[in-house]
């Protein structure tokens, strides 16, 4: 591996980074305001697919997220799955939405 390519970093851990910044930004403001703060931002500005992201990993583990997004993350909306939404539209879900929704 060259030395550009352990620089480059993975999508989840851009995703931790940034939700780690956020928090960090919001530390400054009393807790219950920076959680809703935390939490709000996450909504408005992260599109599904990250949010999505976001869940599964701290469904998979909360050790590297900033203790308040941990706490945000009651109040973030959680993407349903792309099998999900096949369903609400009335759709067979595919086989790989299906197998990506059990990961």
């Amino acid at each position: 591996m060259s030395h550009d390519e352990e620089h480059i970093m993975s999508t989840r851990e851009k995703l931790v980074r940034m939700a780690n910044q956020i928090a960090d930004f919001f530390h400054s403001k009393p807790r219950e305001e920076g959680i809703a703060g935390v939490a709000e931002h996450i909504n408005k500005f992260w599109e599904p697919r990250m949010r999505r992201q976001l869940f599964e990993m701290l469904d998979g583990g909360t050790e590297n997220f900033n203790e308040l997004v941990v706490a945000a993350s009651a109040r973030i909306r959680r993407p349903i799955t792309p099998a999900e939404a096949d369903l609400r539209l009335g759709l067979e879900a595919s086989p790989a939405d299906v197998a990506a929704s059990q990961k």
